[in-house]
């Protein structure tokens, strides 16, 4: 593996960075007070304009779809970046200083993994329909598969029923933590359901493309997220009553939701574990900064040994998890998300704990401005936490590491007696 950045990654970096710097740092109290100001008015899920003024700069610099890999770019017939996993992984850490800043580049979640997931999976007609004008950011979209009644960890538990009645499939499950739902610019969701509970259960599931205005879709709620309710994106609970879609909006097949969801969960955990690692970067400056202003017991925070074993902790968690990523992202690149399963897992594992401590310690170093929202530590750490169960939980990415690990010496998890 080249450690190195490739010359295409290297020029972004620069232009990225220096997007940043003119426009996305000076923007976030005007961000921050655009939202205090729609609450006020009764507003509060009305898109950001602090964030659309934006989005024509981003295309006008080149930085526009910079997620879009070279096979998916290829499905789609659109012109993104042409990024490996890899090449991009390094430019998803620099918009994750900034939570917010990944919609600017039109390169946010959920709407990345969908836009991969309809130009892998979908039908010319359905890339017609929600691909281009996702790629050119005039919708948004959300994914809709987690539920509240059952472990959704365990997709096969899903109980949402997707049944074919003659060209039409209905639609009939109460969904939650349904990402996107909250945005008025929300068109089409991409919903998980079971079409035959009698198959094998890798095969009972499958996925839909679903316009947000068909009759018998309502959103019920507004999820908070530590007391966060991350709008106008939203996660929502999400119930659908007899949804009526035609067969043709199926993606790849009846009973190939499992094999969608390997395709599509990949390379959106590299990018969540490189937004995490530019996440626990700037948590990181920020508590170097803090320590070196202020003062207790007669000296500076920084010159406290306690600050320093943790400063230096920080920079060592911080570079460790930047390898590992990029370590996935390479095998990804070179042999397909397969055969990179163990160091997915491993990734989504190490990313957002390492982002917790980092962002934990900083908080620390912050003292009581820590826990408010005059810095965004309180907010980062709201967003690290919540990432140890977007995309599974932990627990469930230790047990796969765990089995491949066994069975690398011919042991099994699934029996209790031990070899003889």
């Amino acid at each position: 593996m080249d450690f190195d950045y490739s010359p295409k990654t290297k020029d972004l970096q620069v232009r990225l960075q220096a997007f940043m710097a003119e426009h996305i740092y000076p923007a976030e109290g005007a961000y921050h007070a655009e939202i205090e100001a729609n609450t006020a008015a009764g507003k509060r899920w009305t898109p950001l304009q602090t964030i659309e003024k934006l989005k024509p700069k981003a295309q006008a610099a080149g930085l526009w779809n910079l997620f879009l890999p070279v096979d998916s770019a290829a499905a789609s017939g659109y012109d993104g970046a042409g990024l490996t996993n890899q090449e991009y992984a390094p430019l998803a850490e620099i918009m994750g200083r900034v939570m917010w800043s990944s919609e600017v580049f039109n390169c946010s979640a959920p709407d990345t993994g969908n836009m991969e997931t309809i130009a892998r999976y979908g039908s010319e007609e359905n890339k017609a329909r929600w691909l281009k004008p996702l790629l050119e950011g005039k919708i948004r979209s959300s994914f809709a598969m987690t539920e509240p009644e059952v472990a959704s960890s365990d997709a096969t538990n899903i109980q949402t029923r997707i049944e074919r009645q003659g060209d039409d499939y209905i639609i009939n499950g109460r969904k939650w933590w349904t990402s996107g739902a909250g945005d008025p610019r929300c068109a089409v969701y991409i919903a998980m359901g079971k079409t035959d509970p009698d198959a094998p259960r890798h095969s009972q599931q499958s996925m839909v493309l679903v316009p947000a205005n068909t009759p018998g879709i309502t959103v019920v709620r507004a999820l908070n997220v530590m007391g966060y309710d991350d709008a106008p994106h939203g996660h929502m609970e999400v119930l659908f009553e007899n949804v009526r879609v035609p067969t043709s909006n199926i993606l790849l097949g009846e009973g190939r939701g499992f094999e969608i969801a390997q395709g599509r969960l990949g390379p959106g955990r590299i990018h969540h574990c490189m937004r995490l690692i530019g996440l626990a970067e700037r948590a990181l400056e920020l508590m170097c900064k803090r320590a070196a202003m202020r003062v207790a017991f007669g000296k500076t925070i920084a010159a406290q040994t306690v600050t320093q074993e943790r400063i230096a902790e920080a920079r060592c968690k911080i570079d460790m998890a930047r390898l590992l990523t990029l370590k996935a992202a390479w095998m990804m690149d070179v042999a397909g998300n397969k055969f990179a399963k163990n160091e997915i897992a491993m990734i989504k594992v190490v990313a957002p704990s390492m982002a917790c401590q980092v962002i934990d310690w900083a908080m620390q170093a912050h003292g009581g401005a820590g826990m408010c929202d005059d810095f965004p530590l309180a907010y980062s750490y709201a967003n690290a936490r919540t990432l140890r169960f977007a995309d599974g939980p932990d627990e469930v990415h230790r047990n796969a590491i765990a089995k491949m690990e066994l069975g690398k010496y011919g042991f099994s998890t699934r029996s209790a007696e031990a070899p003889r």
